[in-house]
């Protein structure tokens, strides 16, 4: 009985040590292949890009100064006017009717002048032979001083009436490209209300754009050295890239508390006309400053809720994961401002399969080809 009883004992122990072997076997991951590369730094060349709008350097809305109904409208939508050059005509028969009364009004005014300057010489002659009360040279001195007076507001009255008529009148205030008409013949206008049309330049278009306030002294510098060869500003519409390079102009006077970026705006040659005023693109900012970046291929790093990891090998063959905070991408790289160092390891290839902590067989990525064109 008792060595039945160490028997069964021998061969519980022996199926519980296996069991547990099973069970270790079972809990233990596998080591997952990856391919590792090491961390290096260039001499990064790329795009900053921010989204930008166009808009016109001088820009005015069109409203008449008088009110009345419009008989004239003097040239085709969409077409280059000159400076001064007619644009809408206002019915103007009222106005030069009132005119012609100020003018009327004038000549009234003026004769009485005459009439108390008269009188007033006939008094001064009387007084001289004591003939008159001097009562009386005074009340004709002071009649000749009303008539004047009186001809000097028929004068400005004229000047204000005649302001008026030549409102009827609606001229280019600077040589640009007019828009399509908002009235017709016929219709009826308010003074300082109604929008008549809009001109604006197109010779040279505005690029506005905003930059965080960590990049005044940049851009300030830029703005100093407009020539400088460290940066050069281009316009991209989608795909397509503007034929011609842009010139800072200036930096607004205060940055957006709300949003912590300041204005900027650049000058862009219009030659062939394909700026158009309320158009959107992206500003390219050429960098190409010297200071050493760090750059990995993009396919090494995995986005959770908005932030940007990749997994670092350590020594002991198991990865851990590491927050980053990336740049410019440059072709299937990408810049890291924050996150890594020069000469460390990277999983490339096999991300998908890791997780903190992991357990990894390694190869090493090949080199990259020599002499590869750095993005543009």
């Amino acid at each position: 009985m008792k060595y039945y009883t160490a028997a069964l004992s021998v061969f519980v122990l022996v199926s519980c040590g296996k069991k547990d072997a099973q069970q270790a076997g079972m809990q233990a991951p596998p080591a997952v292949n990856v391919t590792l590369e090491e961390v290096k730094t260039m001499d990064a060349v790329y795009h900053d890009q921010y989204p930008a709008s166009v808009t016109a350097l001088n820009q005015v809305e069109l409203r008449p100064q008088v009110t009345g109904f419009i008989t004239g409208v003097h040239f085709k939508d969409g077409a280059r006017v000159r400076k001064g050059q007619l644009l809408y005509s206002i019915d103007a028969q009222l106005y030069s009717a009132n005119y012609e009364q100020a003018v009327a009004n004038l000549n009234v005014q003026k004769a009485n002048v005459v009439k108390a300057q008269k009188d007033a010489d006939r008094y001064h002659e009387l007084d001289k032979n004591d003939a008159v009360a001097k009562q009386l040279v005074d009340n004709a001195d002071a009649a000749l001083e009303v008539a004047k007076k009186q001809a000097d507001a028929a004068q400005a009255s004229i000047t204000a009436v005649s302001t008026n008529v030549r409102y009827t009148k609606v001229v280019a205030p600077f040589d640009g490209v007019i828009g399509i008409s908002l009235v017709k013949v016929g219709a009826a206008v308010s003074a300082g209300q109604t929008i008549l049309n809009t001109v604006s330049t197109d010779g040279q278009l505005a690029v506005d754009f905003n930059v965080d306030q960590k990049e005044i002294f940049r851009f300030t510098n830029l703005l100093k050295n407009s020539n400088g060869k460290d940066s050069t500003f281009t316009l991209a519409f989608g795909t397509d890239i503007y034929p011609y390079p842009g010139k800072i102009q200036l930096i607004d006077r205060a940055v957006d508390p709300q949003t912590g970026t300041i204005k900027t705006r650049l000058v862009f040659p219009n030659n062939d006309n394909l700026l158009r005023a309320g158009m959107t693109g992206t500003v390219r900012v050429l960098n190409n400053g010297s200071a050493k970046s760090v750059v990995i291929p993009y396919k090494a790093v995995t986005e959770q809720l908005g932030e940007f990891f990749v997994y670092v090998a350590g020594d002991s063959s198991k990865v851990s994961q590491r927050r980053l905070v990336l740049g410019q991408p440059i072709g299937s790289n990408i810049i890291v401002k924050e996150g890594l160092k020069e000469g460390e390891k990277i999983a490339v290839e096999g991300v998908q399969n890791l997780r903190e902590g992991a357990t990894i067989k390694t190869e090493t990525a090949p080199a990259p080809a020599a002499g590869a064109p750095s993005a543009r």
